[in-house]
Protein backbone atom coordinates (compact mmCIF):
# COMPACT_ATOMS: atom_id res chain seq x y z
CA UNK A 1 0.00 0.00 0.00
CA UNK A 2 1.19 3.61 -0.91
CA UNK A 3 2.43 5.83 1.96
CA UNK A 4 0.90 8.93 0.18
CA UNK A 5 2.67 11.38 2.11
CA UNK A 6 5.68 9.80 0.31
CA UNK A 7 4.59 10.08 -3.09
CA UNK A 8 6.26 13.50 -4.30
CA UNK A 9 3.79 13.45 -6.78
CA UNK A 10 1.38 15.67 -5.07
CA UNK A 11 2.88 18.93 -6.02
CA UNK A 12 6.69 18.85 -5.88
CA UNK A 13 6.36 17.84 -10.61
CA UNK A 14 4.01 20.96 -11.12
CA UNK A 15 6.77 23.44 -9.43
CA UNK A 16 8.52 23.13 -12.37
CA UNK A 17 8.09 26.42 -13.92
CA UNK A 18 8.51 27.02 -18.21
CA UNK A 19 9.86 30.73 -19.12
CA UNK A 20 6.63 33.04 -19.34
CA UNK A 21 8.82 35.99 -19.49
CA UNK A 22 8.31 37.83 -22.76
CA UNK A 23 9.68 41.44 -24.21
CA UNK A 24 6.29 42.33 -26.02
CA UNK A 25 6.56 45.99 -25.26
CA UNK A 26 8.69 47.80 -22.76
CA UNK A 27 8.11 45.80 -19.26
CA UNK A 28 8.83 41.42 -19.89
CA UNK A 29 5.69 39.64 -18.84
CA UNK A 30 6.10 38.23 -15.13
CA UNK A 31 6.18 34.26 -15.25
CA UNK A 32 3.11 33.06 -13.40
CA UNK A 33 3.99 29.65 -13.58
CA UNK A 34 6.50 30.78 -11.21
CA UNK A 35 4.33 32.14 -8.38
CA UNK A 36 2.07 29.19 -8.06
CA UNK A 37 1.08 27.49 -5.08
CA UNK A 38 -0.31 24.15 -5.47
CA UNK A 39 -1.17 23.92 -1.46
CA UNK A 40 -2.90 27.10 -1.68
CA UNK A 41 -5.11 27.74 -4.51
CA UNK A 42 -7.19 30.22 -3.30
CA UNK A 43 -4.41 32.51 -2.88
CA UNK A 44 -2.67 31.64 -6.35
CA UNK A 45 -5.98 32.65 -7.84
CA UNK A 46 -6.05 35.59 -6.14
CA UNK A 47 -2.42 36.78 -7.41
CA UNK A 48 -3.00 35.17 -11.25
CA UNK A 49 -6.41 37.36 -11.24
CA UNK A 50 -4.86 40.09 -10.32
CA UNK A 51 -2.48 39.47 -12.90
CA UNK A 52 -5.32 39.42 -15.49
CA UNK A 53 -7.06 42.94 -14.20
CA UNK A 54 -3.15 44.37 -15.08
CA UNK A 55 -3.34 42.86 -18.71
CA UNK A 56 -6.49 44.01 -19.36
CA UNK A 57 -5.30 48.11 -17.99
CA UNK A 58 -2.22 47.44 -20.32
CA UNK A 59 -1.52 49.21 -23.26
CA UNK A 60 -2.53 47.17 -26.45
CA UNK A 61 0.97 47.27 -28.26
CA UNK A 62 1.88 44.99 -25.13
CA UNK A 63 -0.78 42.79 -24.61
CA UNK A 64 0.15 39.65 -25.75
CA UNK A 65 -3.20 36.41 -26.64
CA UNK A 66 -1.61 33.41 -25.80
CA UNK A 67 -0.12 34.73 -22.40
CA UNK A 68 -3.56 36.19 -21.63
CA UNK A 69 -4.88 32.31 -22.46
CA UNK A 70 -2.70 30.67 -20.73
CA UNK A 71 -2.98 32.31 -17.55
CA UNK A 72 -6.76 31.88 -17.96
CA UNK A 73 -5.92 28.36 -17.50
CA UNK A 74 -3.97 28.64 -14.56
CA UNK A 75 -7.04 30.71 -12.95
CA UNK A 76 -9.18 27.69 -13.77
CA UNK A 77 -6.58 25.49 -12.28
CA UNK A 78 -6.64 26.99 -8.79
CA UNK A 79 -10.52 27.07 -9.40
CA UNK A 80 -10.54 23.28 -9.97
CA UNK A 81 -8.50 22.42 -7.14
CA UNK A 82 -10.89 24.76 -4.58
CA UNK A 83 -13.69 22.57 -5.86
CA UNK A 84 -15.19 25.68 -7.75
CA UNK A 85 -16.07 23.50 -10.88
CA UNK A 86 -18.41 25.56 -12.60
CA UNK A 87 -16.37 28.94 -12.35
CA UNK A 88 -13.43 26.64 -13.73
CA UNK A 89 -15.35 25.16 -16.87
CA UNK A 90 -16.51 28.61 -17.41
CA UNK A 91 -13.17 30.48 -17.20
CA UNK A 92 -12.00 27.57 -19.61
CA UNK A 93 -14.66 28.20 -22.07
CA UNK A 94 -13.56 31.87 -22.00
CA UNK A 95 -10.11 30.18 -23.26
CA UNK A 96 -11.95 28.26 -25.90
CA UNK A 97 -13.09 31.06 -27.09
CA UNK A 98 -9.83 32.89 -27.75
CA UNK A 99 -7.58 30.06 -29.33
CA UNK A 100 -6.17 30.80 -32.55
CA UNK A 101 -4.32 28.56 -34.38
CA UNK A 102 -1.07 29.23 -33.79
CA UNK A 103 -1.34 29.41 -30.32
CA UNK A 104 -0.18 26.16 -29.47
CA UNK A 105 1.48 26.07 -25.94
CA UNK A 106 -2.22 27.57 -25.08
CA UNK A 107 -3.86 25.15 -27.05
CA UNK A 108 -1.98 22.05 -25.15
CA UNK A 109 -2.79 24.06 -21.62
CA UNK A 110 -6.36 24.35 -22.04
CA UNK A 111 -6.52 20.01 -22.62
CA UNK A 112 -4.51 19.94 -19.56
CA UNK A 113 -6.66 21.97 -17.27
CA UNK A 114 -9.91 20.89 -18.89
CA UNK A 115 -9.47 17.09 -18.36
CA UNK A 116 -7.61 18.41 -15.07
CA UNK A 117 -10.98 19.81 -13.70
CA UNK A 118 -13.34 16.79 -14.92
CA UNK A 119 -10.51 14.43 -13.37
CA UNK A 120 -10.91 16.11 -10.06
CA UNK A 121 -15.03 16.92 -10.03
CA UNK A 122 -14.71 12.46 -10.07
CA UNK A 123 -15.60 12.81 -13.93
CA UNK A 124 -12.29 10.89 -14.85
CA UNK A 125 -13.75 9.15 -18.29
CA UNK A 126 -14.53 12.51 -19.42
CA UNK A 127 -10.71 13.45 -18.85
CA UNK A 128 -8.88 10.75 -20.29
CA UNK A 129 -9.85 11.75 -24.25
CA UNK A 130 -8.28 15.15 -23.19
CA UNK A 131 -5.18 13.90 -21.66
CA UNK A 132 -4.64 11.93 -24.71
CA UNK A 133 -5.20 14.30 -27.10
CA UNK A 134 -2.74 16.84 -25.36
CA UNK A 135 -0.05 14.37 -25.22
CA UNK A 136 -0.69 13.56 -29.04
CA UNK A 137 -0.86 17.34 -29.80
CA UNK A 138 2.49 17.64 -27.90
CA UNK A 139 4.58 15.14 -29.14
CA UNK A 140 3.23 16.19 -32.55
CA UNK A 141 4.28 19.99 -31.71
CA UNK A 142 7.46 19.13 -29.79
CA UNK A 143 5.72 20.57 -26.51
CA UNK A 144 7.64 18.22 -24.47
CA UNK A 145 7.13 19.39 -20.59
CA UNK A 146 3.48 19.65 -21.73
CA UNK A 147 3.54 15.83 -23.08
CA UNK A 148 5.13 15.12 -19.95
CA UNK A 149 2.23 16.56 -18.08
CA UNK A 150 -0.45 14.42 -20.15
CA UNK A 151 1.44 11.27 -19.86
CA UNK A 152 1.84 11.58 -16.25
CA UNK A 153 -2.37 12.77 -16.19
CA UNK A 154 -3.20 9.20 -18.35
CA UNK A 155 -1.16 7.20 -15.93
CA UNK A 156 -3.83 8.59 -13.36
CA UNK A 157 -6.74 7.96 -15.40
CA UNK A 158 -5.80 4.47 -16.69
CA UNK A 159 -6.85 1.37 -15.02
CA UNK A 160 -3.35 0.30 -13.29
CA UNK A 161 -2.43 -2.19 -15.65
CA UNK A 162 -1.74 1.02 -17.81
CA UNK A 163 -0.31 2.98 -15.52
CA UNK A 164 3.13 1.70 -14.92
CA UNK A 165 3.28 2.34 -19.04
CA UNK A 166 2.35 5.80 -18.89
CA UNK A 167 4.75 6.70 -16.55
CA UNK A 168 7.52 5.06 -18.24
CA UNK A 169 6.72 7.29 -20.86
CA UNK A 170 6.60 10.10 -18.91
CA UNK A 171 9.96 9.08 -17.53
CA UNK A 172 11.73 8.49 -20.84
CA UNK A 173 10.93 12.32 -22.14
CA UNK A 174 12.11 13.60 -18.60
CA UNK A 175 15.36 11.94 -18.95
CA UNK A 176 16.38 12.41 -23.03
CA UNK A 177 14.68 15.99 -23.14
CA UNK A 178 17.00 18.93 -24.01
CA UNK A 179 14.27 20.94 -22.24
CA UNK A 180 15.41 21.34 -18.91
CA UNK A 181 12.14 22.18 -17.74
CA UNK A 182 11.68 18.49 -17.64
CA UNK A 183 14.28 17.39 -15.46
CA UNK A 184 12.41 19.12 -12.05
CA UNK A 185 9.94 15.80 -12.99
CA UNK A 186 12.71 13.30 -12.42
CA UNK A 187 12.31 12.58 -8.76
CA UNK A 188 8.27 12.36 -8.49
CA UNK A 189 8.63 9.66 -11.47
CA UNK A 190 11.20 7.90 -9.67
CA UNK A 191 9.41 7.69 -6.97
CA UNK A 192 6.08 7.13 -8.52
CA UNK A 193 7.05 4.18 -10.89
CA UNK A 194 8.90 2.46 -7.61
CA UNK A 195 5.48 2.74 -5.38
CA UNK A 196 3.94 1.31 -8.59
CA UNK A 197 6.45 -1.78 -9.13
CA UNK A 198 5.87 -2.24 -5.04
CA UNK A 199 2.13 -2.56 -5.33
CA UNK A 200 2.79 -4.79 -8.05
CA UNK A 201 5.14 -7.03 -5.36
CA UNK A 202 7.74 -6.36 -7.53
CA UNK A 203 10.33 -5.41 -4.74
CA UNK A 204 13.95 -5.62 -6.74
CA UNK A 205 12.79 -3.22 -9.52
CA UNK A 206 10.84 -0.92 -6.86
CA UNK A 207 14.21 -0.76 -5.17
CA UNK A 208 16.14 0.66 -7.77
CA UNK A 209 13.47 3.35 -8.77
CA UNK A 210 13.46 4.34 -5.15
CA UNK A 211 17.78 4.39 -5.07
CA UNK A 212 17.40 6.56 -8.78
CA UNK A 213 15.35 9.24 -6.64
CA UNK A 214 17.41 9.40 -3.52
CA UNK A 215 20.41 9.86 -5.59
CA UNK A 216 18.43 12.36 -8.05
CA UNK A 217 17.37 14.21 -4.82
CA UNK A 218 20.93 14.29 -3.15
CA UNK A 219 22.39 15.58 -5.99
CA UNK A 220 19.89 18.26 -6.82
CA UNK A 221 20.21 19.47 -2.75
CA UNK A 222 16.94 18.54 -1.88
CA UNK A 223 17.46 17.80 1.49
CA UNK A 224 13.96 17.00 2.64
CA UNK A 225 13.47 15.28 -1.09
CA UNK A 226 16.53 12.94 -0.28
CA UNK A 227 15.25 12.39 3.45
CA UNK A 228 11.80 11.35 2.29
CA UNK A 229 13.42 9.34 -0.84
CA UNK A 230 15.77 7.27 1.09
CA UNK A 231 12.54 6.49 3.72
CA UNK A 232 11.35 4.90 0.86
CA UNK A 233 14.33 2.70 0.24
CA UNK A 234 14.15 1.45 3.55
CA UNK A 235 10.61 0.62 3.64
CA UNK A 236 11.11 -1.31 0.35
CA UNK A 237 13.80 -3.09 1.67
CA UNK A 238 11.55 -4.28 4.60
CA UNK A 239 9.26 -5.72 1.69
CA UNK A 240 12.35 -7.63 0.65
CA UNK A 241 12.81 -8.86 4.27
CA UNK A 242 15.82 -7.31 4.49
CA UNK A 243 14.96 -5.68 8.41
CA UNK A 244 18.40 -5.10 9.35
CA UNK A 245 19.23 -2.65 6.51
CA UNK A 246 15.99 -1.23 6.54
CA UNK A 247 15.73 -0.59 10.70
CA UNK A 248 19.74 1.09 10.13
CA UNK A 249 18.17 3.59 7.34
CA UNK A 250 14.77 4.62 9.10
CA UNK A 251 17.38 4.89 12.63
CA UNK A 252 19.74 7.13 10.51
CA UNK A 253 16.44 9.49 9.37
CA UNK A 254 15.29 9.82 12.83
CA UNK A 255 19.14 11.22 13.65
CA UNK A 256 18.92 13.55 11.36
CA UNK A 257 15.01 14.97 12.89
CA UNK A 258 16.54 15.12 15.87
CA UNK A 259 19.68 16.63 15.14
CA UNK A 260 18.25 19.50 12.87
CA UNK A 261 15.14 19.48 15.12
CA UNK A 262 12.89 18.65 12.26
CA UNK A 263 9.09 17.86 13.00
CA UNK A 264 8.77 14.48 14.34
CA UNK A 265 7.44 12.12 11.12
CA UNK A 266 4.77 9.42 12.05
CA UNK A 267 6.04 7.57 9.00
CA UNK A 268 9.25 7.14 10.61
CA UNK A 269 8.01 6.54 13.68
CA UNK A 270 5.60 3.56 12.12
CA UNK A 271 8.21 2.12 10.13
CA UNK A 272 11.12 1.96 13.10
CA UNK A 273 7.96 0.53 15.21
CA UNK A 274 7.03 -2.38 12.39
CA UNK A 275 10.80 -3.34 12.49
CA UNK A 276 11.06 -2.95 15.89
CA UNK A 277 8.00 -5.77 15.85
CA UNK A 278 9.14 -7.58 13.70
CA UNK A 279 12.79 -8.24 15.60
CA UNK A 280 10.85 -8.72 18.93
CA UNK A 281 11.46 -5.69 20.40
CA UNK A 282 8.26 -4.77 21.94
CA UNK A 283 9.04 -1.97 24.13
CA UNK A 284 10.76 0.14 21.66
CA UNK A 285 7.79 -1.40 18.91
CA UNK A 286 5.49 -0.13 21.50
CA UNK A 287 7.22 3.38 22.13
CA UNK A 288 6.65 4.07 18.13
CA UNK A 289 3.32 2.87 17.63
CA UNK A 290 2.40 5.62 20.18
CA UNK A 291 3.97 8.40 18.69
CA UNK A 292 2.85 7.15 15.23
CA UNK A 293 -0.57 7.58 16.37
CA UNK A 294 0.06 10.53 17.53
CA UNK A 295 1.50 11.97 14.61
CA UNK A 296 -0.34 10.25 11.77
CA UNK A 297 -3.75 10.87 13.69
CA UNK A 298 -3.46 14.54 13.07
CA UNK A 299 -3.55 13.69 9.13
CA UNK A 300 -6.99 14.80 7.97
CA UNK A 301 -6.46 12.24 4.61
CA UNK A 302 -5.36 8.98 6.64
CA UNK A 303 -8.00 9.65 9.38
CA UNK A 304 -10.79 10.12 6.48
CA UNK A 305 -9.33 7.21 4.16
CA UNK A 306 -7.63 4.72 6.73
CA UNK A 307 -9.19 4.35 9.83
CA UNK A 308 -8.05 0.70 10.32
CA UNK A 309 -4.55 1.67 9.90
CA UNK A 310 -4.71 4.23 12.47
CA UNK A 311 -6.67 1.75 14.41
CA UNK A 312 -3.92 -0.07 14.77
CA UNK A 313 -1.44 1.77 15.21
CA UNK A 314 -3.39 2.54 18.84
CA UNK A 315 -3.90 -0.40 19.46
CA UNK A 316 -0.27 -1.69 19.29
CA UNK A 317 0.93 1.35 21.13
CA UNK A 318 -1.13 0.86 23.66
CA UNK A 319 0.53 -0.29 27.24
Amino acid sequence: MRYLFYILIIFAFFGCSTDKSSNVGINPLPNFDAMWDYQHPDSTEVIFTEMLKGMKGSAESSYDAEYHAELLTQIARTQGLQGKFIQAHATLDSVKNMLGENMKTAQIRYLLERGRVFNTSGEWEISKPLFLKAYEFGVENGLDIYTLDAAHMMGIVEPPDKQLEWSLKALKIAEETSDTNCKGWLGSLYNNIGWTYHDLKEFDQALSYFQKGYEWRTEIGDENGARIAKWTIGRCLRSLKQNEEALKIQKEIQAVIEEKKIPDDGYVFEELAELYLLNGNMELAKKNFTLAYEELSKDRWIVKNQPDRLRRLKKLGDK
